[in-house]
C-alpha cells in the first residue's frame, strides 16, 4: 500500500473547495456497508479518527440503481446512477448546481479498469483519473497523470462481518482531493465487481 501521497495543487475534485470534503493533509477514509440492508446499500463515510464526511443511501428496486450522497446535515452532494446503455458498467454522478462526474468501465482480462471524468472546480480543467484494481486481493489505485491520489483496500468478507451486517473499506486519499468523490468512485468499483 502507498503510505504517503503527494498533495494536489490546485485541489482536485468536482465539488467547490469545502472544508467538509477536502483536507490539507492525507486522510484515511473508513466506509461501512450494511450488507443486508432492506433499503439498498447504505454507507457511512468517515475518517479513521471518526469524523463523518458523508453518507450514501441506496434505493432498492431502482432500475438505474441510484445512490444518493448527502453531507452530515442531510443536504444532497450528488446522486450516482448506472448508465444503462453502456457496454461496460459505467456510472454518472449528478450534483445539484455543482460539477458532475462520470465513472466509465473498461475491458480488462485479469484486473478491473475504469476512468473518472470531470471538470475540476478549482481551475476549470478537464480531468481524467485512471482506476486500476486487483480484485483477487480487493485493492485498487486511483491515479492522476500517473501519480497516485487514492489507494483502496478491502478485506474479504469474514464470518464476523457477515453476522455483524457490515463490510469495511479503507481508502487512503491524498491532500486536497475531494473525499466525497473518491467515496463515490469506491462504491462504483464495488458495484462493478459485485455484478460479476
Amino acid at each position: 500500500m502507498v503510505h504517503q501521497l503527494q498533495a494536489c495543487n490546485p485541489p482536485l475534485g468536482p465539488q467547490p473547495p469545502n472544508p467538509a470534503f477536502y483536507s490539507p493533509k492525507q486522510q484515511t477514509l473508513q466506509m461501512k456497508e450494511k450488507v443486508f440492508s432492506l433499503s439498498g446499500d447504505d454507507f457511512t463515510v468517515k475518517t479513521v479518527e471518526g469524523t463523518e464526511i458523508c453518507k450514501c443511501k441506496g434505493k432498492v428496486m431502482s432500475i438505474s440503481d441510484k445512490k444518493k450522497f448527502t453531507d452530515i446535515q442531510g443536504n444532497e452532494i450528488f446522486t450516482l446512477s448506472n448508465k444503462l446503455l453502456s457496454i461496460h458498467k459505467s456510472f454518472h454522478a449528478e450534483a445539484p448546481g455543482k460539477a458532475d462526474f462520470e465513472v466509465k468501465g473498461h475491458f480488462s482480462l485479469l484486473s478491473s479498469k475504469s476512468s473518472v471524468h470531470f471538470t475540476n472546480a478549482a481551475d476549470g480543467q478537464q480531468v481524467e483519473l485512471e482506476v486500476k484494481g486487483d480484485w483477487f486481493d480487493r485493492s485498487a489505485t486511483i491515479t492522476y497523470g500517473g501519480r497516485p491520489v487514492a489507494q483502496i483496500q478491502r478485506s474479504f468478507m469474514n464470518y464476523r462481518q457477515i453476522f455483524g451486517d457490515k463490510q469495511t473499506y479503507y481508502v487512503l486519499v491524498a491532500p486536497n482531493v475531494d473525499l466525497s468523490m473518491i467515496a463515490g468512485v469506491c462504491i462504483c468499483l464495488d458495484e462493478k465487481e459485485n455484478e460479476k
